[in-house]
């Protein structure tokens, strides 16, 4: 398999996924500037939407979507318990965290990481996400990850949209299990090697 990513973007919950199952890939880094592709190719040509994470099979086939690509990866280790079985209500709420970060979350932060955005509007969005922040306190309550006692995919698309929040001015500091939750998942092996490779990748 091959993940085509770029550092620090959404596609570092799929990296950290494939850190956590210990699945064979390999990555292609993608300068989602010009669109061109580490091995040298036309990144358009590979996911015609033009941005990361794009997974690319052992077969040639592309599956593309963080929330589509994490759940795929998980099915394919099921012992690993990165997701619930499929056709369970737990996975059903598995999806539902899904969605809620990709909608309530990933893309509330587009406006902020945008320089003509108006400081109004992005004091609104920075207002909204804090709302959202205290509503996944709320669900979670003392649980240690998303979905109980059990790290998921969920967990990783959490942290990597989470992680964005100091570079555009969000402050995470009124959550303090907010700020030990992200603490716990870089605990974790896995993502240290995955937030390694990452650092490694920007430097060449």
């Amino acid at each position: 398999m091959k993940l085509y990513f770029s550092p620090g973007a959404c596609s570092l919950s799929p990296h950290i996924v494939l850190h956590e199952l210990g699945l064979p890939f390999e990555t292609v880094q993608v300068d989602l500037k010009t669109k061109r592709s580490g091995d040298g190719g036309d990144f358009w040509k590979v996911n015609p939407k033009g941005y990361v994470p794009t997974l690319q099979l052992d077969d040639g086939a592309i599956l593309t979507e963080g929330p589509a690509i994490v759940q795929y990866l998980a099915d394919r280790k099921p012992e690993a318990g990165l997701a619930p079985a499929n056709g369970s209500f737990a996975r059903y709420r598995l999806q539902e965290w899904l969605n809620f970060i990709s909608t309530e979350l990933h893309k509330q932060y587009s406006p902020l990481f945008n320089p003509n955005t108006p400081e109004p509007m992005k004091q609104a969005q920075r207002e909204r996400l804090a709302m959202r922040f205290g509503e996944i306190v709320q669900a979670m309550g003392d649980a240690p990850w998303l979905m109980g006692e059990q790290f998921s995919v969920a967990d990783a698309y959490l942290y990597t949209v989470l992680s964005w929040s100091r570079a555009v001015g969000v402050d995470l500091a009124a959550f303090p299990a907010l700020q030990e939750y992200m603490r716990r998942v870089e605990a974790r092996p896995a993502v240290q090697a995955t937030l390694a490779a990452e650092r490694n990748a920007k430097k060449s």
